[in-house]
Formats: structure tokens, C-alpha cells, sequence
């Protein structure tokens, strides 16, 4: 070996310990991974190919002239998983706490361009406190161009991040403007100020958990869609997510093989109850309806009276949004309609189609939900779903009340394919609500009220809300026996794949944010 091979493998070496031994053993300490052993677990085996691992700081400031460490906090570069190709990054906790500083920010830039000259997705493995405060403006000028390309990426690749650490500050937006955010319990946390500076500014003390972490984010904020016990099953899932994905918004997502007989199942017949109010779980639905019964639900924790998530039939993607009855009644409230109009959004960005599933009874009431903005909400479903191009098929299982039925993939915000069950109810509002404001004289007056009240809304339901009539003005395409609805929506989707469909040439919408 010459003098040449062997100061290359010393410094392949060095920088492969990034800040030294002691801090990847810190980092283990945590029940941290170090960044590249994330990237081992996240890629095909010997699939990494490394850019830019001798890069350093150019700072001589506040000390920052004492260390040069190589690859200045950051490990990118590009690799395979499942044989696809992707772009890769990972913060480096163990150089100056991966803070973001000039040189890093111009390292994951690269990788991030090159994604987008490629058509490849970029993933993101986040373990950073920030902006690098010794770098100053410097930082905060790499920060913004980083933002930059996540919004000149954004519905051209897949955008993927997970938060397997700190991502603090400035640090905290790019992943928030990416696709998906993945994120593990008791090492990850997002959040713009940290409990200090919470503490100082408000006197309030909390936990960098409480603040931030996963299950803040997972089910409350909304911020997360995933979330998960290790980073190993995190970096397993990401891997999950991208096989539903084509790789850009010039192709479709990716087929699976499937030879299997596509059959009517009698066991749908008995899934969803009779009785209209009667609280069911959806997901038993999907999960029929699905290949092999494989449903990745996305954001599963968060806003949970709508199910949204990804899943094949007959080998092709499709991404399902549907009204969960277990919560608030699958009534769309302010957060339930952001979660599925993003869902659809997305979908729309990347030629998946849509399949919906519809039990709703309405909008939530009530003064909490009119004060926080549904009617600003709730129209961006409708905007959405409008909005959208790919094949959508939607199926009414039960309840189809009002404007919450035009909103969830309705044949009027253009769904291509209408079916209906022959138990589902689709009206203006509810059957008893309707009689209550129709005959609320004549039933006050009666003798027996109540008598009276029943069979106006036996007759009502009977007449006015059943499928049949929708039907009969073509609003409903079908009435399909449950049995049958799986070899129907594939059959579908199937005619819907040559779809093309004319919108007015414009910059952009106006959605309601």
C-alpha cells in the first residue's frame, strides 16, 4: 500500500468516527444509533455511496478554529432500498450536536439537488440542536436554502424525515415541510424554542418530551404521521412507506405482481351494522377490501374519526381515506378534515388513486369547532378532492349527511366512480333531524309524539334517503352488494388508469390554509 492509500484510509477512518469514539459511545449511551449505522439500517446492504466525507468548517470564530472535524456534522450521499434509487442525509449528534452550520447546510444541498436532477426521493435522518450560533448569519443563510429546495422539491419527489433526535429551532422546519415525518418515543423531539427559553419567556417548566416528543406530535399536534418504540423499526418503516411511492411525479407507484383470484367475500355482508348510529371499526373494512389485508395507516394517532393510510389492490397502490365511526361518530371536524385533505393532496401529487370510504353523519357542532375555524377547515377537504386528478372511487357504506358527504369524494367534487351499499343513507341531513324540522308542528301537535316522530322517519328513510334515489339521478353510479366490492373497485380502478382530466392553466390554487 503507498503513502497515499494509507493517508486515505486514516482519514476514511477518522471521519468515520466523526466527533470520536467517546461521543458515538454517548450517543449508544442515549439509545442513539450513530448516523451511519442509521443509514446502514435505512439502505440494501453496501447500497452507500458517501459525498463530500472530507468536508470542513471554514469558521475561525468563538473557538470554532480549535476543531475541524471531517464531514462537519452531516453524512450524505445516495444508496438503494429495494433496489430503488435515494438520496440520504443524516445529522452527526456527535459533531457540535449536528448543529446546522454552513458547510453541512451546503453538503445536504448537494444531495438534495441531486434528488431532484434524478427524480429520486430525499430522506432526512434529523438529530440536531439548530442553527450553528458560532456561524451566525452564515448558518441561518444555509438553513434557508435548504427550505429553498424542500419547497421546489415538494410534490416533484418524496420528501421523508425522521426525527431521531433533537430537531430544534431552525433545524425544525425543513422536516415540517417535507412528506412524512417519522419519529421515535424518548429520543426524538421538535420544537421552534426549547424548555429553556420556554422557562425564561413564560416561567412554564416542561420536559423536552412534553414539549416535543414523538407522542406530542403523534397525536396531539399532528405534526408527526408515524411513530415508533425503536429507530430500528422506524428505519424499517420508512422503507415500508417508499414501496407504495414512485419514485418522482412523472411515474406511477410501483406494482406488485398479483395472480390471485379476486372473489366476492360474503364476510363484508355482515362488517358494517344495521342500525345507522351504531358505532363499527372501518379498518375491518379496508382491511377486506385490501391485498392480503396490508393497510399502512398514516398519522394512525392523531385526529382519529378519519382513517387515512396506503395499501395494494391487485398489486397496484392506492391510497384510502374513510370516516372511522369508533370516533366523534367519523363526523369531520377541524383537524380530521386537514389530516385527509393533505392525505389526498399527496396522493394527487404522485398519481396515486384515491379510494374512499364514506360514513359520515356531518360536521362536528358546536362552538369549539366554529371558533377554531371549521368552516375555513373543512373547505379544504373539499378543495382537495376537487383539486385532485388521479382516479378517485368512492364508496358509501352508511351514513352521507350534508355538506360532509359533497366533501369526501362525492360524485360532484368529481369522484370517477359512485358506489353505494344498499344500507347506506345519503340526504341533506339525517332522518330524524329532517323530520324534527319538517313536521315539528304537526308532531307537537299529535296525540303520541313520539309514535308519530318514528314513522315519519321510517317513511323518510324509506323514501328520501335510501341509495336508490341518488341512484335514480345518477349521483350513484351502483348499489353493490358488500360481497362484491372488492372485484368492483379493482375493476375500477382498473378503467380508470388511461384517466385524463382538463383544469384551467394557473400558477396555483388559493387553498385555505
Amino acid at each position: 500500500m503507498s503513502g497515499a492509500e494509507r493517508d486515505l484510509d486514516e482519514m476514511d477512518r477518522v471521519a468515520e468516527l466523526g466527533g470520536g469514539q467517546e461521543r458515538v459511545d454517548d450517543q449508544h449511551r442515549k439509545g442513539k444509533l450513530a448516523a451511519r449505522e442509521r443509514i446502514g439500517l435505512l439502505l440494501d446492504q453496501g447500497t452507500f455511496n458517501e459525498l463530500d466525507k472530507f468536508v470542513t468548517h471554514r469558521s475561525t470564530d468563538l473557538g470554532m478554529d480549535r476543531s475541524h472535524p471531517l464531514g462537519d456534522g452531516v453524512v450524505a450521499g445516495y444508496g438503494k432500498i429495494d433496489g430503488r434509487l435515494v438520496y440520504v442525509y443524516a445529522h452527526d449528534f456527535t459533531v457540535f450536536g449536528g448543529s446546522l452550520g454552513e458547510a453541512l447546510m451546503k453538503k445536504v444541498t448537494k444531495v438534495m439537488d441531486l434528488a431532484l436532477k434524478n427524480g429520486a426521493p430525499i430522506i432526512g435522518l434529523n438529530d440536531s440542536g439548530g442553527a450553528r450560533i458560532q456561524e451566525g448569519v452564515s448558518s441561518l443563510a444555509g438553513v434557508s436554502e435548504m427550505f429553498f429546495r424542500n419547497t421546489l422539491a415538494s410534490g416533484v419527489i418524496p420528501q421523508i424525515s425522521a426525527v431521531l433526535g433533537p430537531s430544534a429551532g431552525a433545524a425544525v422546519y425543513s422536516p415540517a415541510m417535507t412528506d412524512f415525518i417519522f419519529m421515535v418515543k424518548g429520543i426524538g423531539q421538535m420544537f421552534v424554542t426549547g424548555p429553556d427559553v420556554v422557562k425564561a419567556a413564560l416561567g412554564e417548566t416542561v420536559t423536552f418530551e412534553d414539549l416535543g416528543g414523538a407522542t406530542i406530535h403523534a397525536t396531539q399536534s399532528g405534526v408527526a404521521q408515524f411513530m415508533f418504540d425503536s429507530e430500528k423499526d422506524c428505519l424499517a418503516s420508512i422503507r415500508s412507506l417508499l414501496s407504495y411511492l414512485p419514485q418522482n411525479n412523472t411515474e406511477s407507484p410501483p406494482a406488485v405482481e398479483w395472480t390471485l383470484p379476486i372473489e366476492p367475500d360474503p364476510e363484508l355482508d355482515s362488517l358494517a351494522p344495521a342500525e345507522p348510529y351504531k358505532a363499527y371499526d372501518i379498518r375491518k373494512i379496508i382491511q377486506k377490501l385490501v391485498d392480503n389485508g396490508n393497510y399502512m395507516e398514516v398519522h394512525a394517532g392523531w385526529a382519529q374519526n378519519v382513517t387515512v393510510g396506503f395499501a395494494r389492490m391487485a398489486g397496484n397502490s392506492v391510497g384510502v381515506v374513510a370516516n372511522q365511526p369508533m370516533v366523534l361518530g367519523g363526523a369531520l371536524d377541524v383537524d380530521s378534515s386537514d389530516k385527509a385533505a393533505r392525505f389526498v393532496r399527496f396522493c394527487d401529487s404522485f398519481n396515486i388513486p384515491v379510494l374512499t370510504l364514506v360514513d359520515v353523519p356531518g360536521y362536528l357542532p358546536g362552538t369549539d369547532q366554529e371558533h377554531r375555524g371549521l368552516i375555513r377547515h373543512g373547505c379544504k377537504l373539499l378543495y382537495a378532492y376537487c383539486e385532485a386528478t388521479v382516479p378517485k372511487v368512492t364508496l358509501i357504506v352508511k351514513k352521507a349527511y350534508g355538506g360532509a358527504y359533497c366533501a369526501m369524494g362525492s360524485k360532484y367534487s368529481k369522484a370517477d366512480i359512485n358506489y353505494a351499499w344498499p344500507g347506506a343513507e345519503i340526504a341533506v341531513m339525517g332522518p330524524e333531524g329532517a323530520i324534527n324540522i319538517i313536521y315539528r308542528k304537526e308532531i307537537e301537535a299529535a296525540a303520541d309524539p313520539e309514535s308519530m316522530r318514528n314513522q315519519l322517519t321510517s317513511d323518510y328513510r324509506k323514501k328520501f334517503a335510501n341509495p336508490y334515489v341518488a341512484a335514480s339521478r345518477g349521483i350513484i353510479d351502483e348499489v353493490i352488494p358488500p360481497s362484491s366490492t372488492r372485484p368492483k373497485i379493482i375493476s375500477a380502478f382498473e378503467s380508470l388508469k388511461g384517466k385524463s382530466e382538463f383544469r384551467p392553466a394557473k400558477k396555483h390554487g388559493n387553498i385555505q390554509l
